[in-house]
Order: structure tokens, then C-alpha cells, then sequence
């Protein structure tokens, strides 16, 4: 039985793959890359502008921030490590999604396509808006509208055109932007540190609350921060040997950011006044200068910052045409989304997620921003509901196949797979009721798009797209 006969996958067959063949959701002679660019990729899908700003958004808190954020890191790398279990399991592209579908069935598969679908390309519009911001602090410095949104959509369309060009641009882009970014933030995260004057932590609670509450809600801040780190999963089908590097890239890149997150923002609050850090649009900026003195220190993280997010939208832009493309394959998702160009890359889905995003990005810079703001947040809400069912997938199989399992091993991954549930629902709750009202909503609108693919399979029968 083949999987894309959409069948669950627990029912499928997995005999062992020759060497040269394909893995699920993969057609022999694709181009792949390997654990370093698949451990980029994670690094810069999760690490674009948003940790350029983080220290301010925490600044609130005081210290206790990190608490948060080191509980966070926990729960991430529990989500990751949840990832590697079912990489290894089932390699395949899509990530969420076909682990979903492997242990739930076709419909939960495809709530978890469509959600992801809509966090990628509204995530790739909160990202590019952030980015105009640091591009202009050297260019159209008095923030004018119509520039602002020339320099958005270019920001939009360039990382397009770096993925329709096939994967030797994208993975040598994709590692050179992450050294590029990483520089600076590596710095921050160790030298910096040299530099830290405690008098400027304050007040350790500044929250004006209790300690549980201050921890609550910088740990929802927090959370936002380690979206992206499943990308390696979701193009699986794009790794040489997906059944060991996706998961090694995944908690390798999580590992990675989570030191530069953490260390970086320590080394902010102590050498930025917290009054001043409080009130700061360009923490690390800040820093920077307070660190070297002058504005060149500041000048080359705003530069790091570009490189940044740029980089975050070139991988951004891969994924968020992966995710439909597995979908499609077995016949889940409209079939143009499955097909490829001459260079192996599913330009469909590029192209529209690239539309859909512009199409947000100018509604924000006009005439609805609060509309944007929600959209924004209903991005995260929508990416935590993979990770709900993941960790579930991942809990799911492994009371299934318990009994093949040394004690030892099963009790260690139940407890990491339960971590990353609470994990999940932890983000759940830091997204607010209103993006928890509407993220349930746009979910709810893809029950519609089910029904008409699957109609149109049962009516004419179409088998799902597996070629070019």
C-alpha cells in the first residue's frame, strides 16, 4: 500500500529503504543537504528579528525574565527532542503533519497542514515588517509609508526568488546568513558578559506582581521566541538521511539559539540601564554602544539584525510551501501545491504564500493595525497546535510500542514528550483569548477546503499529485 493512497499512515508498511531510494514524500534525484544546513536552517528560521527586540519585551519583568525564559528553554528542547523521537520514526516531509497523520489519521493531518500553512505566511509578514525597521535605520530614516512598503515587499519577494532558484541557493545562503548573524549575537553571549555592571539588573521583580505571575507572563513573551524550531522536520524530504540529521538538527539548532537567547539578554540588562532598556527599540544596539562606546557598535547588530531576518524569511519562505507540498502529495491538499519546477522547488506554493504575505504586509502599513497586531499573534497560536499534537504523536506511540521499549528509555521519553505537551499548552495560553478565538476560527475555515478536496478524490477520482 503506498501513503499517498490516503490511507493512515499506521497502517502503512515501512520495510527498509534501498540506499538509493526515496524516502516518503521524496523523489529520487532531489537535491538534499546536510546537517549543517538542515541545523541553519533551524537556526535561522528561529532567529530572525524578533531576538533583536526580545530584551526590551522582558525588560518589564526585571531579572525573573530569565527564570521564565530558562523554563521555556526547557520546554523547547523537550519539543525538540520530541521532534528527533519522531524523525526517527518516520523521516518523511511535513513534519507535523505526517506525524499528526501517522498517529490520528487524514484529518487531524490536514488541520495541522493548514494551520501551519497559515503561521508560515503571516509569520513571514510580521517578520519582513520588523525588518523594514532595521533597514531603515540607514534608509528612509523619516519612515515613509510608501517606501516602507517598497522595501517590504522587495524583502518578501528577493527570499522567493532565492528559493525558486533551487536548493544549491538557498543552502548556501541560508549558512552563510546564520554565520553572519550569529557573529554579533555570539559575541554578545560571551565577551559581552565581561562587561556586565549588576547595578543595572534592578529591582529583580519589577513587574509590581507576584513572582508566579511575572513568570507567567514573561514566559508567554518567551515562548514566542523558539518558533521555527520543527523546519527541519518539516523539509525532511530535502535532508540526506533525514532519519538522523532532521533530529539532530533540531535540538542542535534549539541548543544553539537557546544559549545565544539567553546569554545575549543577560548581557543587555547588565549593560543597559534598566529605565532606559525599558523604553529601548534596539536593545542590542544599545548595548553595543554601551559596550564599545560611539555608534558603529550599534550600527553593524542593525546590520546583523538585516542579515537576520532576511535569512529567517529565505528559510521561512522554503517552509511555508513544504508543509501544503507534503499535503498535496497524498492528496490532502490542492494538487498544484505538490507540483515542482526545473529546479525541485514547489513554486506554486511559494508564490502564493509570497502573495498572501504582501497582501498582509500592506493592510498593516495602511489602514489596520490592530488587525495586523491580532494576525500576528493568531501566527503563534497556529504554530502551537502542531506542537500540541506532535508531542502527542510522540506520547501516542510511545504507550503503543511501550513494551518494545527498555524501561529506562520509555520512562525518560515519556517524561520529555509530557514536558513538550505542557509545553504546548503553555504557549496555548500566553497567545490571549483573542488570538485563541480567532486562530480557532481560521482553523475552523479549512473543514471547507477538506471536504472539497476530499469530495473531488471520491467524485473524479484523482489520485494524489506525486510528479513534477
Amino acid at each position: 500500500m503506498n501513503i499517498t493512497d490516503g490511507a493512515p499512515l499506521r497502517d502503512v508498511a515501512r520495510p527498509a529503504l534501498p540506499m538509493d531510494s526515496a524516502p516518503p514524500g521524496r523523489e529520487p534525484g532531489e537535491r538534499r543537504f546536510g546537517l549543517v544546513t538542515a541545523s541553519a536552517l533551524v537556526v535561522g528560521s528561529v532567529i530572525g528579528t524578533g531576538v533583536f527586540a526580545l530584551p526590551s519585551a522582558l525588560a518589564v519583568f526585571g531579572p525573573i525574565s530569565l527564570v521564565a525564559f530558562v523554563l521555556v528553554t526547557i520546554g523547547a528542547v523537550a519539543l525538540a527532542l520530541a521532534f528527533r523521537g519522531l524523525a526517527a520514526r518516520l523521516p518523511a516531509a511535513g513534519g507535523p503533519y505526517v506525524y499528526a497523520r501517522d498517529a490520528f489519521g487524514e484529518f487531524a493531518g490536514f488541520l495541522i497542514a493548514w494551520s501551519y500553512w497559515i503561521t508560515a505566511w503571516a509569520g513571514n509578514a510580521a517578520i519582513v515588517v520588523a525588518w523594514v525597521g532595521y533597514v531603515e535605520v540607514f534608509w528612509n530614516t523619516g519612515h515613509e509609508i510608501g517606501w516602507s512598503i517598497a522595501i517590504a515587499l522587495a524583502g518578501l519577494l528577493l527570499p522567493a526568488l532565492v528559493n525558486l532558484s533551487g536548493l544549491r541557493s538557498f543552502a548556501a545562503f541560508q549558512v552563510v546568513a546564520t554565520v553572519v548573524k550569529f557573529i554579533p549575537l555570539v559575541f554578545m553571549a560571551t565577551i559581552g558578559l565581561l562587561f556586565i555592571n549588576t547595578a543595572n539588573f534592578g529591582e529583580f521583580n519589577a513587574s509590581g506582581g507576584s513572582w508566579l505571575g511575572a513568570i507567567s507572563a514573561a514566559g508567554a513573551i518567551a515562548l514566542f521566541s523558539y518558533l521555527g524550531i520543527e523546519t527541519a522536520s518539516v523539509a525532511a524530504a530535502r535532508v540526506r538521511d533525514p532519519r538522523r540529521n532532521v533530529g539532530r538538527a533540531t535540538v542542535l539548532g534549539t541548543l544553539a539559539c537557546a544559549a545565544v537567547y539567553i546569554l545575549g539578554t543577560v548581557t543587555v540588562f547588565g549593560t543597559v540601564p534598566h529605565d532606559r532598556l525599558i523604553r529601548s527599540a534596539a536593545p542590542f544596539t544599545d548595548s553595543a554602544n554601551a559596550i564599545f562606546g560611539g555608534q558603529w557598535a550599534g550600527a553593524t547588530v542593525a546590520v546583523a539584525a538585516i542579515v537576520s531576518g532576511f535569512g529567517a524569511l529565505v528559510g521561512w519562505t522554503l517552509i511555508v510551501a513544504e508543509m501544503p507540498r507534503a499535503a498535496a502529495r497524498d492528496g490532502l491538499f490542492p494538487a498544484r501545491f505538490a507540483r515542482q519546477n526545473r529546479s525541485g522547488v514547489p513554486a506554486f506554493g511559494i508564490i502564493v504564500s509570497t502573495l498572501l504575505a504582501a497582501g498582509l504586509t500592506v493592510i498593516s502599513y495602511t489602514s489596520f493595525e490592530q488587525v495586523f497586531i491580532a494576525v500576528v499573534l493568531l501566527s503563534v497560536l497556529t504554530s502551537v497546535v502542531p506542537y500540541l499534537l506532535s508531542a502527542a504523536a510522540q506520547l501516542y506511540w510511545l504507550i503503543v510500542d511501550g513494551r518494545r521499549s527498555r524501561t529506562g528509555h520509555l520512562v525518560r521519553d515519556v517524561t520529555v514528550s509530557m514536558l513538550a505537551l505542557a509545553f504546548g499548552f503553555w504557549a496555548l495560553a500566553g497567545s490571549g483569548y483573542q488570538a485563541v478565538y480567532y486562530g480557532t476560527f481560521c482553523l475552523l475555515l479549512g473543514v471547507p477546503v477538506y471536504v472539497w478536496v476530499k469530495a473531488r478524490r471520491g467524485v473524479y477520482g484523482e489520485a494524489p499529485a506525486v510528479t513534477r
